[in-house]
């Protein structure tokens, strides 16, 4: 799996709406407000095999859009809780398959798939949450992961490696009748 950083996922306005919302609804009242929130698009790739470094140079510029990103690590500058909003495993979005026939009709027969996801960098004050930001209770981890995705398309992974189970292929298994 090729990762390749993208564009900011959201504008400042977007960040900083989003900001509150997650203020107010994951962190009990008197607590630390999260303090700092980046979200950029990360593309995942699967290959056939490995790529020149033409066809890698065309693969950048078609994944360069949008608004120019800083020249800063991927979590924004910011140090916390990672969450990663991807679509459901087992699916294929419907940027994925554009963006993959884009990628074939320029000639990059080697790319089998393309997909896109949304890497969310959250500072959450780890000092008032405990020794990490993932001390977070598992009941503050769900309202965080509801603020950030569609639950009905979309799954929050802990970590772009995680994103491998996109591409996970399985053999289809027999159909059972039922007595």
């Amino acid at each position: 799996m090729l990762i390749l950083r993208g564009s900011p996922a959201l504008s400042q306005f977007r960040l900083q709406k989003l900001l509150e919302d997650l203020t107010a609804a994951v962190l009990p009242p008197g607590s630390m407000p999260v303090r700092a929130l980046s979200a950029e698009f990360v593309h995942l790739v699967e290959l056939t095999g490995e790529l020149t470094p033409a066809e890698r140079g065309v693969l950048e510029k078609l994944l360069t859009y949008g608004p120019r990103r800083a020249a800063v690590p991927p979590d924004g500058g910011i140090t916390g809780l990672v969450q990663v909003v991807a679509p459901r495993p087992g699916t294929i979005s419907p940027w994925s398959s554009k963006a993959t026939d884009i990628a074939h009709i320029c000639g990059l027969a080697g790319v089998k798939r393309i997909e896109r996801v949304i890497v969310y960098t959250i500072d959450l004050g780890g000092a008032a949450l405990g020794p990490s930001p993932l001390a977070l209770r598992p009941g503050q981890r769900a309202k965080l992961a509801a603020r950030l995705h569609d639950r009905m398309t979309q799954v929050v992974f802990d970590d772009l490696a995680a994103c491998a189970a996109l591409f996970r292929h399985e053999t289809p298994r027999p159909l059972t009748s039922v007595p």
